[in-house]
């Protein structure tokens, strides 16, 4: 069995937690109901059924690879990608004054999550090209916008960013890549930037980079930084100097070329054999400002990384239940079947599928939740709404991502432990799902890096305002749960409030700490991450429960329905009570954190 979109369970999400129909009464959203989320849904899942999914052991056996400065992708992307271009996959979201279809976001990130469950390496094409979009569309002039985004949103051209230089890592203090003004050329010295994914390759006519970069004379640290436009080539269509040295060999996602960029040191046929070494860039914005703008794309990027773990959980789970059902391996403990049955007759191996189930479902409840939030913040007509929902999709990035790729390992980890000794031999398949996923868990931002920003900026920040406004949404499903008689319900009310607690308890320790012991603060960011991911996620949960209760009650669906108050109950019960543990390592585990000296490591 290959890939098979869950397009039910995502309407499912986007009608009865996201709100869709409330999505489509914003301005320029009139057209995008449940309906035409249906109809733009089933037609995302046959091409990335079809198309992409095939694709992808491929890619992971036969990956992209790199000779004479030249990238050549899978055998087959290069077809499938102009087939996505040609589809109008890339232009989802994007407005229609520059070729787009101007979907909202909540429908947009449903189709990314089945274009990465269908090949991730693939995906990452069009994910970075849609961050360099988004970034354009915020500070570009008009005349950029109109040289760039079009040939972007048709899928001529790609874009990428260029972060990471090799002395710096994350710390974007210490970028060294300088640009002479006017024009602005990369050429004081030949500036390398690495871990460029999709930096070079075959499938489109020109590759739009975004690099971080100092005008000369700039101040040092992260306020002298500005953001440029570097295209491959130029729109005169001039080679720009700026090549590929060499791609990384990597742990998974193969296919996926991660490229180290050499500017401004005379690659040859190109603008450097006329004007000289210096590859050519166009400011975006004010000079100094470019973390600011970056940050747009880098955010738009991690959100997009969280749906990846979604993706990546979702294959990694049906790839489980099929080799569960087809494997015959011992008799079912309770003596009901005569002979040797199924493993998915064992309890142990239900356990695990249900956590992977539990933990994807959750997860993709939750990230179209903050989706729908995206949109009403972008086109709501009141600012008070749109603030509002500025602030709670705000506190979600870093919830989605953090908590979704590393659920996304551990998912994937399962889906090896189901299949036993045969998940350890990559014929199989299972092996590719749990190497592409431990880099989820790394780029755009460590899950550290998450953590401390959903600590710093997101919480201690404000004293903690945003996360109990959202505790108290919380707590109203937790007075609708015990208003139903179901002892699905009630178990679920018990569990949620108990989850709320101690995620209130966390955020007390932060606001209250976080100036007078940011070690014990900060030696709890993760957990606090996971501890308020976990309760948000298992909101969702039980309000899909509710819902469900209704629709079943009222004739709807059953077998799906069923399932999905199932699946909360199992959340509740195996997940979601794990909180309680999550605040006691915050609130008083820090000493234990700091406690051994650096020598005796």
């Amino acid at each position: 069995m290959s890939y098979r979109a869950p397009v039910r369970d995502m309407l499912f999400a986007m009608k009865e937690l996201a709100g869709i129909e409330a999505v489509a009464q914003l301005p320029g959203f009139e057209d995008a109901g449940i309906d035409t989320a249906a109809a733009v849904l089933e037609e995302c899942a046959r091409f990335n059924e079809g198309v992409l999914a095939p694709l992808n052991w491929e890619g992971d056996r036969n990956p992209s690879f790199f000779k004479d400065g030249q990238v050549t992708t899978t055998p087959g992307f290069k077809a499938a990608f102009q087939q996505f271009a040609a589809g109008g996959w890339q232009g989802l979201q994007h407005p229609a004054e520059y070729g787009g279809q101007g979907l909202p976001k909540l429908i947009g990130a449903a189709c990314i999550e089945m274009v990465n469950s269908a090949n991730m390496s693939f995906a990452l094409c069009p994910l970075l090209t849609d961050g360099a979009i988004e970034a354009l569309l915020t500070a570009g002039t008009d005349e950029q916008k109109a040289t760039f985004i079009p040939k972007m949103v048709e899928g001529a051209w790609t874009g990428t960013m260029n972060l990471t230089e090799p002395q710096a890592g994350s710390d974007l203090s210490l970028v060294r890549t300088r640009a002479e003004p006017q024009p602005f050329v990369f050429n004081e010295t030949a500036a390398t930037e690495i871990y460029t994914t999709y930096g070079e390759h075959d499938m489109a006519d020109n590759i739009v980079h975004l690099v971080l970069a100092r005008v000369v004379g700039a101040p040092e640290g992260v306020k002298g930084i500005s953001l440029f436009i570097c295209p491959k080539v130029l729109p005169d269509g001039t080679r720009n100097d700026v090549h590929c040295v060499s791609i990384e060999h990597k742990l998974g996602i193969k296919a996926s070329p991660t490229a180290v960029l050499q500017y401004g040191d005379g690659t040859a046929a190109s603008i450097a054999d006329s004007a000289g070494p210096g590859a050519v860039a166009q400011l975006i914005g004010q000079e100094n400002r470019g973390l600011e703008y970056m940050f747009i794309m880098m955010n738009a990027a991690r959100f997009a990384v969280g749906v990846q773990g979604i993706a990546l959980a979702e294959r990694a789970y049906q790839k489980a239940v099929q080799y569960a059902r087809d494997r015959v391996q011992s008799r079912p403990v309770d003596g009901s079947l005569p002979a040797a049955g199924a493993i998915i007759h064992h309890p142990d191996v239900r356990r695990m599928l249900m956590t992977m189930r539990a933990h994807t479902e959750a997860c993709r409840a939750l990230a179209l939740v903050a989706a729908a939030a995206f949109d009403a913040a972008h086109a709501h007509p009141d600012a008070e709404a749109r603030k509002q929902n500025q602030a709670f999709y705000e506190f979600m990035v870093p919830l989605v991502k953090g908590l979704s790729t590393e659920m996304a390992l551990d998912v994937a980890s399962l889906g090896v432990q189901v299949h036993g000794g045969m998940g350890f031999v990559e014929e199989t398949g299972a092996a590719q799902y749990l190497r592409d996923a431990k880099i989820l868990t790394i780029y755009e931002g460590t899950t550290a890096i998450q953590a401390n920003d959903l600590v710093g900026r997101k919480t201690a920040r404000d004293g903690g305002a945003v996360a109990r406004a959202i505790a108290g949404q919380v707590e109203a499903t937790e007075g609708a749960l015990r208003n139903r008689p179901s002892a699905a319900c009630q178990t679920m009310a018990k569990r949620l409030a108990a989850g709320r607690r101690a995620f209130l308890d966390a955020v007390d320790f932060i606001a209250t700490q976080g100036r007078a012991n940011p070690n014990a603060v900060y030696a709890g960011s993760v957990p606090y991450l996971m501890l308020a991911g976990t309760v948000l996620a298992g909101w969702q949960m039980a309000r899909s429960l509710i819902a469900a209760e209704d629709a079943l009650a009222a004739g709807q669906d059953a077998e799906f329905m069923a399932a999905k108050i199932a699946t909360a109950r199992f959340y509740g019960d195996h997940i979601l009570n794990k909180a309680a543990g999550l605040r006691d390592s915050i609130v008083e585990g820090a000493d234990a954190v700091t406690a051994l000296s650096l020598e005796s490591f």
